[in-house]
């Protein structure tokens, strides 16, 4: 589980069936993600997509991709452009939850139609490439733009595009400055709102009532005869 906010920014270098991931020192201004905090086996958010260390190597990490996971983000294209990405350690559960409850699990892929500066901030605008995923975007709620936590500040048709307002810091701190009109991200939806709609979609009937989980635990526990 990730919070959205980026510690470090990297590079990708290609592997068979893996990736390397290589960072030469935190990003100015953040307490920074250093190979020391890193164990065998931890998780780190690679542009959004939750990647798992495989090995250590000079200045890095290498991780295992799978072709699911390549099919539904940027990471295979970004590995052969070299291209810069943001870095996010896992969430300890002693952490503030700055951004929003991010799983670094990739929804679809999503394309910059507009960069705009407003008074000395950004506003991108944003488009799904599968408009059905628009229904997951309201205003002012949460969304992951290649792994950073964003507001969305409107939407539009049914919100299959939608814009997002960038402070200076966070432009300045993550690897929205590189973005161009025309490219590709990697978009994850608001968890808490994937859940609902699974919950509101079984159709399995009314819920079950309150009292009638609490009868369960006891049972479970031996508290009733």
């Amino acid at each position: 589980m990730f919070t959205g906010l980026v510690q470090a920014i990297g590079r990708l270098e290609p592997l068979p069936q893996s990736l390397r991931v290589l960072w030469p020192q935190p990003a100015a201004g953040h307490s920074g993600l250093s190979l020391a905090d890193l164990v065998l086996g931890d998780s780190v958010a690679v542009d959004g997509v939750c990647l798992t260390v495989r090995r250590f190597c000079t200045g890095g990490f290498e991780a295992d991709v799978s072709p699911e996971t390549l099919q539904r983000s940027t990471l295979g294209d970004r590995a052969r452009l070299g291209g810069r990405v943001n870095l996010e350690p896992a969430l300890r559960l002693a952490d503030r939850l700055g951004g929003h409850l991010v799983s670094g699990h990739v929804d679809g892929l999503g394309r910059v139609q507009a960069i705009e500066t407003v008074a000395g901030a950004w506003n991108l605008k944003l488009a799904w490439e599968n408009p059905s995923m628009g229904r997951y975007i309201c205003e002012k709620g949460s969304i992951a733009v290649n792994g950073i936590s964003l507001t969305v500040a409107s939407h539009q048709v049914a919100g299959a595009s939608f814009s997002v307002a960038v402070i200076p810091h966070t432009w300045e701190q993550t690897t929205l400055q590189d973005l161009r009109c025309g490219e590709v991200v990697n978009l994850e939806a608001d968890l808490l709102a994937k859940y609902v709609e699974g919950l509101l979609q079984r159709g399995d009937g009314d819920p079950p009532k309150s009292q009638d989980l609490s009868y369960s635990w006891l049972a479970e526990n031996g508290w009733t005869t």
